[in-house]
């Protein structure tokens, strides 16, 4: 590897003399972006493990195997990202030898958007990563905040303090409740959130769109959890959901650019992969993005905005088009 100043001024140099399949603007010209983010809002993507940013985020080929230390150390020097999402704590808590790997190369204030552990948030098993045999059966641990608190919070705070932004917990479509389905679920959370520690930031993303309820609102205002403004497959557009009645339900902000709204996660990868372009542009979802940073800057709320390539192709280019428009130049 070279010894020039990389993408980022950082020690480094691209390998090989890699050119991006669709070039970012210049690190002069980020920097500028950065300045028309507000200060609170932190913009960043679905995990960093994508070796298709090569020339983009990363001056070289990583190995995909595996979200490394040094990938995410050279993540963290773009200039629009303030906070990343660890996605791979949705299939089992990150061992403490990984957080405090992530935790020495992170710099001060970097703060992580962390998806809870499935084990908490699945109602009922499909029988794809478990046992066949377990599918259609009830988890007997869906939202136990013993095992959140043993498995999850405790780690998190012994080896990642500093750098522990919100815990998302994911529901997934949850079936075959019955009529009463949106009041169980709020009241399930009720429960739930009022065992575990105030200190901490918590939020929730649901994938039923009739649990967006005033019943859901006030649970999660209640407690101080904030409603995760989410664009996914069945669920309305981040704006929409925004425009509902109470749904900002927290002294922060959360949001999730997952995918455009009738979008099957597995066609987005056939679709988007290596994700070093837009492929499909979605100017809605710029837009609500950058309302919503506009309005998290005006109240003075903190704000962590994840993107993922599977939302038009390219999150570093999605989340460089959102500050062109807070600067005025998209």
């Amino acid at each position: 590897m070279s010894d020039q100043l990389d993408l980022y001024g950082t020690a480094g140099g691209l390998d090989g003399g890699m050119k991006p399949a669709s070039p970012l603007p210049s690190p002069d010209e980020l920097e500028v972006l950065k300045q028309a983010i507000p200060g609170n809002v932190h913009f960043g993507t679905s995990t960093w493990n994508y070796p298709g940013w090569a020339g983009l985020i990363y001056s070289r080929v990583w190995p995909e195997a595996g979200a490394t230390a040094k990938m995410l150390a050279e993540y963290a020097r773009f200039p629009l990202f303030t906070t990343v999402g660890i996605d791979s704590s949705f299939y089992g808590p990150p061992n403490p030898k990984s957080l405090e790997n992530w935790a020495r190369v992170l710099p001060p204030g970097f703060e992580c958007v962390s998806k809870v552990w499935d084990r908490i948030t699945v109602h009922t098993f499909a029988g794809k990563r478990e046992p066949t045999e377990l599918a259609g059966q009830r988890n007997p641990d869906f939202l136990n905040p013993n095992i959140f608190l043993a498995e999850v919070y405790e780690p998190y705070r012994r080896w990642f303090e500093g750098h522990t932004g919100p815990f998302v917990f994911e529901f997934q479509t949850i079936a075959g409740w019955g009529p009463r389905a949106a009041d169980e679920f709020a009241e399930r959370l009720d429960t739930f959130f009022s065992l575990l520690p105030r200190e901490a930031k918590y939020a929730v993303e649901v994938r039923n769109e009739e649990f967006l309820t005033p019943g859901y609102f006030a649970v999660l205002r209640e407690h101080n959890v904030a409603h995760v403004f989410n664009s996914w497959t069945r669920m309305p557009p981040i704006g929409a959901q925004m425009d509902l009645e109470g749904s900002l339900t927290a002294d922060f902000v959360v949001a999730r650019a997952l995918l455009r709204p009738g979008r099957l996660y597995e066609d987005a990868v056939k679709l988007f992969k290596p994700y070093d372009r837009v492929k499909d542009p979605f100017p809605d979802l710029r837009r609500d993005l950058a309302r919503l940073a506009r309005m998290s800057g005006e109240l003075r709320l903190p704000a962590w905005l994840i993107v993922n390539n599977r939302a038009e192709g390219s999150a570093p280019h999605t989340i460089t088009g959102v500050a062109k428009m807070l600067a005025g130049v998209g």
